[in-house]
C-alpha cells in the first residue's frame, strides 16, 4: 500500500500569527516517520468568503472558484493535522468557515489536532472534534496543546519556536501512532466500500 497522505491545515489567516511555526513543526515530525507524506494547507492561500453557498458541497457542487479549489487539494489527503488557535474558546473564524464550504473532504478520515491558546487550545480542540464527527471524521483523542506562557514569548520576540519546541516533542508520537492508525483504518474501509460499489 502506498504511504498515506496528511495535510497539515493552519487556521489563522492573521498577519502577525503564529500557527505557521508549529505547523511546520509537526509536519517536519509526522515526514521524518518514514511512512507519510505530508504536505502544509495554508488557509491563507485560499481567500474564501463568507460561506453564501445556497447548500453544503455535501448536497450539490460548490459555486464559488476558490472554495471548488480548496475542496479540490482536501480531497488529496487521507487524513489531516489540524492547527488551530484558540479564539473566545472556540476555533478560529477562518477555520470554521473553511470547513463550512468543504463537508464532503472530511468524511470517513481521521483528524489530529495541535492547539495554542491560554490554555492549550483545549477548548478550542474540543469545540473542533465535536465539529469533525458532524462532518463524519474520525477525531482521535491524542492532541499536542501549547499553552500562552510558550506562544506569547515568541509572538513577543522574546523567545524563538525553535528554544521551545522540544518542549512539547515527547507529546508527538502517541499523537501521530494514532493519527496513523485511524488513517489507515479509515483507508482501507473506504477502499472496502468503494471495491463493494463497484461490484454492486
Amino acid at each position: 500500500m502506498s504511504k498515506a497522505k496528511i495535510g497539515v491545515i493552519i487556521s489563522s489567516t492573521r498577519p502577525t500569527r503564529f500557527g505557521d511555526k508549529p505547523a511546520k513543526w509537526i509536519a517536519d515530525h509526522a515526514a521524518a516517520r518514514g511512512d507519510l507524506d505530508v504536505e502544509i494547507v495554508d488557509l491563507a492561500d485560499y481567500p474564501l468568503p463568507l460561506f453564501d453557498a445556497p447548500a453544503s458541497d455535501a448536497w450539490m457542487p460548490t459555486p464559488n472558484e476558490t472554495a471548488a479549489k480548496f475542496q479540490e487539494k482536501l480531497n488529496e489527503f487521507d487524513g489531516y493535522i489540524i492547527v488551530t488557535a484558540e479564539y473566545n474558546r472556540s476555533i478560529t473564524g477562518a477555520l470554521k468557515n473553511a470547513i463550512d464550504w468543504a463537508y464532503t473532504p472530511f468524511v470517513k478520515k481521521a483528524v489530529a489536532f495541535v492547539g495554542y491558546g491560554s490554555v492549550g487550545g483545549a477548548r478550542a480542540i474540543e469545540h473542533l472534534r465535536n465539529i469533525m464527527v458532524e462532518l463524519q471524521a474520525v477525531p482521535v483523542r491524542h492532541a499536542v496543546h501549547i499553552g500562552g506562557s510558550d506562544f506569547v514569548p515568541i509572538m513577543m520576540g522574546q523567545k524563538t519556536w525553535e528554544e521551545t519546541a522540544p518542549n512539547f516533542d515527547a507529546f508527538v508520537p502517541e499523537m501521530l501512532e494514532n493519527l496513523v492508525w485511524w488513517t489507515n483504518a479509515t483507508r482501507n474501509a473506504r477502499a472496502a466500500d468503494e471495491a463493494a460499489d463497484q461490484a454492486a
